[in-house]
């Protein structure tokens, strides 16, 4: 096994949509065939167009498997504030490990490098949403529960 890790680039496009897919497929439950197309419709065009620019997706290679882990870091750019000097936030998303690559420290490769490059572009702040299975992973990488004194709350449009 000769791992690699690094970033994606557009010549990844398919590789990732699949692995978004299968993210979803394992966090949301099953995907019918009509949300898959329409997925797949959207993610690919998304990705030809934020890929490298406010969207880094860091990738673990096997030579002869393809990409085998990816963690995606979309980059956010807020007005300054005391808690956010550079105004330079990250929202981590599809963490995400193809089975059978499991449990072999692979997402924590991912995880640090992509964890150095926000250090490098002067992130304040990485965020994310943990699972159940992620939680021990982000919690070993200083990952913290946000205990804010302002709640979050969504507005589903």
């Amino acid at each position: 096994m000769a791992l690699s890790v690094g970033q994606a680039t557009v010549a990844d496009i398919g590789s990732l949509v699949r692995l978004r897919l299968d993210y979803l497929s394992e966090d949301f439950g099953e995907i019918t065939a009509e949300q898959e197309d329409a997925l797949v419709a959207q993610i690919a065009p998304y990705l030809r167009w934020h890929l490298g620019t406010d969207l880094q997706v860091f990738v673990a290679r096997d030579d002869e498997a393809g990409i085998v882990a990816c963690a995606w870091l979309l980059l956010i750019k807020k007005p300054p504030s005391p808690r956010f000097m550079h105004g330079r936030t990250g929202t981590l998303f599809n963490v995400f490990t193809v089975k059978g690559w499991r449990r072999r420290g692979i997402a924590s490769e991912v995880m640090r490098a992509l964890i150095d490059d926000a250090k490098v572009r002067q992130l304040d702040l990485l965020e994310l949403n943990a699972t159940e299975d992620g939680y021990p992973l982000y919690r070993t990488l200083g990952f913290r529960n946000a205990h804010e004194k302002h709640r979050a709350m969504r507005l589903w449009l």
